[in-house]
């Protein structure tokens, strides 16, 4: 007789990986939600997007490096991208949706040519893949790895509470913000750099080319439901980490991949709320 998936479950949560999966999981999700709310008032969501491929660049030159520690380096990268996409992005005649293209689709461009060129694995197919949609080694973290993931997170999380009412204003009113003294270029320069960091983390989550839906989904989702900038920022998070959970869950007992399944997840859920939201305002569109 097959086990239920409860008992699934159960089984499953003895192993630590299994735990340690869970835990970076929800601490990314958790991230990911808190700035993707700001990012979308700001008509600024393809910066996720434009910035995972800038790090699937630096992971391939870590790559072809041999360096055991990718982060060292693709951390760094992703954030001097994400401070000069913010610098092109505002003050030259490049704008916006422009330079992310232009950063995002280069940097891909010569990753993939980089490892491609130089690359000595025998499996380049399969480690193109895992980079680009999520690999299994979420299962496969070392106690070491998920400190760090833990600090980082806890960082984020710091920084988006301390600086809240800033970025709120920032998010709704840039004008109104920098008239009353607000500096509005820092903290816009500390949201494309906490950005950049939620987007190294989730790389081995769910692949640089979903990263732009685990910070969009969760945002959309909440904007349907609630009009309050805090309400929609508290229920994005508890959809988003909920997706996680719910995901990995799902990936580690049906064996289907990690990033795509919390990604379909939260496809769901955003379908849910749109169909919710469209029935609480009277209207079906």
């Amino acid at each position: 007789m097959q086990a239920s998936f409860a008992e699934k479950i159960i089984m499953y949560m003895q192993y630590p990986f299994v735990r340690y999966a869970l835990i970076v999981g929800t601490l990314i999700a958790l991230c990911s939600s808190l700035l993707g709310v700001t990012l979308v008032l700001k008509r600024f969501s393809f910066i996720g997007d434009g910035l995972s491929h800038v790090a699937f660049g630096g992971v391939a030159i870590a790559s072809i490096l041999n360096m055991t520690n990718k982060m060292v380096l693709v951390l760094p990268v992703t954030i001097i991208c994400a401070i000069l996409l913010l610098r092109t992005g505002q003050n030259t005649k490049i704008k916006g949706d422009a330079a992310i293209a232009v950063i995002s689709v280069a940097a891909l461009a010569f990753g993939y040519l980089m490892m491609n060129v130089f690359g000595t694995s025998a499996n380049l197919t399969g480690d193109v893949c895992s980079t680009l949609f999520g690999s299994t080694s979420i299962l496969t973290l070392t106690l070491p790895e998920v400190w760090l993931c833990v600090v980082l997170s806890l960082l984020v999380v710091c920084l988006f509470i301390l600086f809240y009412n800033r970025l709120f204003a920032v998010t709704f009113d840039e004008s109104f913000a920098r008239a009353v003294g607000t500096k509005v270029e820092a903290y816009n320069l500390l949201i494309a750099i906490v950005i950049a960091v939620i987007i190294v983390l989730a790389m081995n989550l769910v692949g640089s080319l979903l990263i732009s839906a685990l910070i969009i989904f969760p945002a959309l989702s909440a904007l349907r439901i609630f009009g309050s900038f805090k309400k929609v920022t508290v229920f994005a998070a508890l959809l988003s980490v909920t997706s996680a959970l719910v995901g990995i869950l799902i990936s580690i007992v049906a064996g289907t991949p990690v990033g795509s399944t919390i990604v379909a997840v939260q496809a769901v859920v955003f379908a849910g709320c749109y169909i919710m939201g469209s029935v609480m305002k009277g209207v079906l569109i």
